[in-house]
């Protein structure tokens, strides 16, 4: 699946005729973005909420969500930045959903959630009003790893580069990731390790933020030694998702 998301960005990068020297120009002059890395390196565990609609493993997880009213729901609860999917065909987003949800989350920075494969897209994220983008390193040579890195960095864009091994850990650190996400999910097959991130967490040097992703629904799931928690289907799908990522930030403290 992941290989089969990867290609249909890479079809549509290929197609993109936009100039990018024009993209990048423009992208500099936009608002400057708010400091997600700071959000996430923050006292305590921060909690990195969602904005989707669906996935490909799960299917529909709330097809009538509104950006906006989740954003409040989360910020009431303690989120310290937003995830939002912009791909429409796998995930249902939109980059609507990501200005909705920036507008309706106060200060909240908010990271675009979706397949960078083109520095086109890292402008993009920039211009539609994200404050940070992502960088899955299985999707990425080491060339396009170094070069999206550093374009995210000329944009005033964090980077949160999603590993899922210990060679793609240190890939990302090679690559220059000052946020490192361990996705505990194998998007190959949509398995869920819920040990990985503990057994990844030494190869994160110190100063390097950590993520912990996928397969954290309660505040026993968070692993430890970790700044921050990136949560999507849990929250999305609660019926009370202020309440869920409350418990998640209060009781879940990295030991």
């Amino acid at each position: 699946m992941l290989s089969e998301i990867v290609d249909a960005h890479r079809r549509a990068a290929a197609a993109d005729r936009r100039d990018l020297a024009e993209l990048v120009a423009a992208a500099e002059a936009a608002p400057p973005p708010r400091d997600f890395r700071a959000a996430l390196a923050a006292p305590g565990l921060s909690v990195v909420a969602e904005i989707k609609r669906r996935s490909p493993s799960k299917g529909d997880l709330n097809p009538g969500l509104d950006p906006a009213l989740t954003a409040k729901a989360y910020a009431a609860g303690g989120a310290a930045a937003l995830s939002v999917l912009t791909d429409q065909d796998y995930f249902g987003g939109s980059p609507g959903d990501l200005r909705a949800a920036r507008a309706a989350a106060g200060d909240l920075p908010v990271l675009r959630k979706d397949f960078t494969v083109d520095a086109r897209d890292v402008a993009d994220a920039r211009l539609m009003g994200a404050d940070a983008v992502l960088l899955i390193v299985a999707a990425l040579s080491d060339e396009e790893l170094a070069v999206f890195v550093a374009l995210a960095a000329r944009l005033g864009l964090s980077a949160l580069v999603e590993a899922h091994d210990e060679a793609e850990v240190d890939r990302a650190v090679a690559g220059g990731a000052a946020i490192v996400g361990v996705n505990q999910r194998d998007l190959r097959t949509f398995a869920v390790d819920r040990t990985l991130a503990a057994r990844l967490r030494h190869r994160i040097p110190a100063g390097v933020v950590a993520v912990a992703e996928s397969g954290i629904r309660h505040a026993a799931d968070v692993p430890p030694a970790y700044d921050a928690v990136l949560v999507g289907e849990s929250v999305v799908t609660a019926g009370d998702p202020t309440a869920a990522i409350r418990d998640l930030r209060l009781k879940g403290e990295p030991t």
